[in-house]
């Protein structure tokens, strides 16, 4: 029998799988397919974030001028901005996993039994995994993760092409993290939900351009989005040459947090830790990966600790109490971002990127303590337009009790 069975290959599974074998742990996974097959998304991620870790190495591209675009004019970011080289990372994750040899099964999880000291788990065809704990990292749609019915979901949607244009959609060497200018829509489109543009030159001749929902119910479709990227490029004179790779990403901001008492620990998606604020997840997941494989080694080494004790101290490792009361400010801040129109939005990102930078950038990065978020919201509140102003007040009415949660988890 194994210690630990962590379904999903993902950049979820395999970081978590790597991490916990090389604690020593007899590992095994279970994914749909070859955990070697390629990820289909991007991930860009702030490079000092990866500094802190050391994986630096694991960069594909690195960008020194990073702005946001605003109706109001440009903001510079003075941050600097990566993009993942997924390959390099992936093999990086399967080369640690291999040598502490964890074995990978092919299937799909269909029915889980859990005993008094260990769990069951059968496949589709017919195989029986055994492991003192089980660990589900196959993302937000996750079946057997326990939590909540969500009584609205808010999804983060993206349309995006990798590819030749024929003028640079952004000046050289640049990272446009958002474009929120609206002169490329009609009057009626202002008054839809907005979306911006997110963008990078790749070098030699080849760009990413992404246009990005940050959040909306229901989800803003793959249409709308392609469209709008179409018509903001020939608003400023651009056209597709050539597309190397078309992504679309749909995600959920605000998934409900888990069942904390159950013996199946979620990781990534799966344990909602995308950021509801941002719709960051990649930082988390290698920030918070290596404590929690920890605290799983460790409970796992006492041998009087229940598998359901095993279970609980994991999820307090992911999910300690001020982490927990973060994530419902985080919350509140998702739903004012909703309410605000066009115009209150290009004001909130405005005050909000005048902040220092250690402010946004922790707050981006869910590294800053509660109180330091408190204070960094009250900094916003105090740099904020009236407009924004108002609608953060009103959102203390109409949303307060995420508030309260704050105070009470």
């Amino acid at each position: 029998m194994q210690d630990v069975l962590v379904i999903g290959a993902g950049p979820a599974g395999l970081s978590l799988a790597a991490a916990l074998a090389k604690t020593g742990l007899a590992v095994q996974g279970l994914a749909l397919a070859d955990p070697a097959h390629p990820w289909p998304n991007t991930y860009g991620i702030w490079v000092d974030e990866l500094e802190d870790l050391g994986l630096v190495q694991f960069l594909e591209h690195r960008w020194k001028d990073c702005v946001v675009n605003v109706n109001s004019g440009t903001l510079p970011l003075h941050r600097e901005y990566g993009l993942l080289n997924k390959d390099r990372l992936q093999t990086h994750w399967l080369t640690q996993a291999n040598k502490h040899q964890v074995t990978w099964h092919q299937g799909k999880a269909v029915r889980i039994e859990h005993l008094t000291t260990h769990t069951l788990v059968t496949t589709e065809a017919g195989e029986l995994l055994t492991a003192r704990l089980v660990v589900d990292a196959t993302g937000h749609r996750s079946a057997l993760v326990r939590r909540p019915i969500a009584s609205e979901l808010a999804f983060q949607a993206a349309y995006g092409i990798v590819g030749q244009f024929s003028q640079a959609p952004t000046d050289p060497q640049q990272m446009v993290l958002m474009d929120y200018r609206d002169d490329h829509l009609t009057p009626a489109q202002r008054r839809e939900p907005p979306t911006f543009l997110y963008a990078m030159d790749l070098g030699n001749d080849l760009y990413f351009v992404e246009e990005t929902s940050l959040a909306h119910h229901p989800a803003i479709s793959m249409e709308v989005l392609r469209q709008r990227l179409h018509q903001r490029l020939r608003h400023r004179g651009i056209a597709v040459e050539s597309s190397h790779h078309v992504e679309q990403c749909l995600f959920p901001m605000n998934l409900p947090l888990p069942d904390f008492n159950q013996r199946v620990v979620g990781f990534g998606g799966a344990a909602s830790m995308v950021h509801p604020a941002s719709g960051y997840m990649v930082g988390a997941m290698l920030r918070r990966g290596p404590g929690l494989a920890q605290a799983i080694a460790a409970a796992l080494g006492a041998p009087e600790t229940t598998p359901t004790e095993v279970a609980s101290q994991a999820w307090q490792a992911l999910w300690p109490a001020d982490r927990v009361r973060k994530h419902y400010l985080y919350l509140f801040g998702l739903e004012n971002l909703m309410a605000f129109d066009g115009p209150q939005l290009h004001q909130f990102f405005a005050a909000f990127f005048s902040l220092p930078t250690d402010d946004w950038a922790g707050f981006l990065a869910d590294s800053l303590t509660l109180p330091e978020v408190v204070q960094a919201m009250i900094g916003l509140f105090g740099r904020a337009s009236n407009p924004v102003r108002l609608g953060l007040m009103r959102s203390v009415f109409s949303h307060g009790h995420l508030l309260g949660r704050t105070l009470m988890s």
